[in-house]
Order: structure tokens, then C-alpha cells, then sequence
């Protein structure tokens, strides 16, 4: 009967010096938390937010917009979104001042860009040439870097990561869908 204690008790013993080493073995093995680290962290340059706006929000960043990069600007222009884009802005002429109307349609890309096909234009009651128009506005008004005017292709087109942010933002247009309100953007921040 002696015998039988004595080796149920190096039994116990034996299995919890088995357990604790185990345990030991454990906590000071080296953790995996390498693979995580490289995980989690940015492999690019920026970090993208998507964002979905609305008309009447997006009409006051543009034009707060332009108002900043056309300040020194001799001709005043304003955009309203409405079922399309709307310019608006003044052309000298003599002493007088032409109101001038341009309306755009426009269509997001692939690549982020947005491209603002002409659909119609008014100088005052006067018909001009569309590629007269957007030319003497591509020589004339003071546009922000990444807006570029084609008169020959009645349109205009914004490289919408060219466009100087504050903070080196950079945004890429998803959906531009002014009839049914539906507009998104991803908007790119630098991690470098």
C-alpha cells in the first residue's frame, strides 16, 4: 500500500512539473506579433476615406474653392450644381460686362478624374462658338492647377489628384450623379 501512495504522489508531482513547465514554455516563447505588426501597418502612401456628399454641400466647397484660387482673378465665376453643372461668370467687353452661362455634364472615371462634357452656352442673348468660349476662358480666368480646358472636345477636364488640398489631401471622384443627388469621393491623407 506504501508503494501505491508513493507513486500516485511522483505521479501528481511529475504532471503539474509537466504543466508548469509547459506553461513556462509558453509565456516565454517569442510571440508572432511580427507577422501582426506588418499586418496592421500602411503598406502605401495614403490612407483613403470614402465620402458621400450632396449638392447643396459640394456647391458651398467649390466655390469657397475657387474663391481662394481665383482671388486675384480680374474675372468673377461661380459653379452651382444643379442637374448638371452650371458656370456662371462675367466677360469684359468694352466697358461693359457679358453675363456668361455654361452648362456641363458630369462623368466620374476610373482613374478618379472627372470630366465636364459642355451641353450648352449663353453669352448674354449673343451664340458663340463653344470652343470659342472655353477658349477665351482657358487664356482669361485664373483656373486651379489640375483643371484643364479642351475647347476642341467642348469639354473640361479636372485631374482631381492634381487639385491643391490643405494637407496634401488628394480626392478621387467615384459617382457623380447630380440628378438623383448621389455624389462620393475618396478622399486620400498621406501617412509619409
Amino acid at each position: 500500500m506504501k508503494n501505491k501512495w508513493k507513486f500516485g504522489f511522483l505521479l501528481l508531482l511529475g504532471l503539474n512539473l509537466l504543466f508548469a513547465i509547459i506553461i513556462l514554455s509558453l509565456l516565454l516563447a517569442p510571440s508572432d506579433s511580427n507577422e501582426i505588426s506588418k499586418l496592421n501597418s500602411p503598406t502605401g502612401d495614403h490612407v483613403s476615406f470614402h465620402v458621400n456628399s450632396n449638392k447643396y454641400d459640394l456647391n458651398r466647397l467649390i466655390n469657397h474653392y475657387l474663391k481662394e484660387e481665383a482671388a486675384d482673378s480680374p474675372i468673377d465665376y461661380r459653379v452651382i450644381l444643379g442637374d448638371e453643372v452650371e458656370l456662371y461668370g462675367t466677360l469684359p467687353f468694352f466697358s461693359e460686362k457679358l453675363n456668361l452661362k455654361l452648362t456641363f455634364e458630369p462623368i466620374a472615371q476610373k482613374n478618379g478624374d472627372l470630366i465636364l462634357e459642355q451641353k450648352s452656352m449663353a453669352v448674354g442673348k449673343l451664340h458663340l462658338p463653344i470652343s470659342y468660349v472655353l477658349n477665351f476662358i482657358s487664356e482669361n480666368y485664373k483656373l486651379p492647377k489640375g483643371v484643364d480646358i479642351r475647347p476642341n472636345d467642348h469639354l473640361v477636364y479636372i485631374h482631381m489628384q492634381q487639385l491643391k488640398l490643405k494637407s496634401n489631401l488628394k480626392i478621387k471622384a467615384d459617382k457623380f450623379d447630380l440628378k438623383n443627388d448621389d455624389i462620393a469621393f475618396t478622399i486620400l491623407v498621406p501617412v509619409k
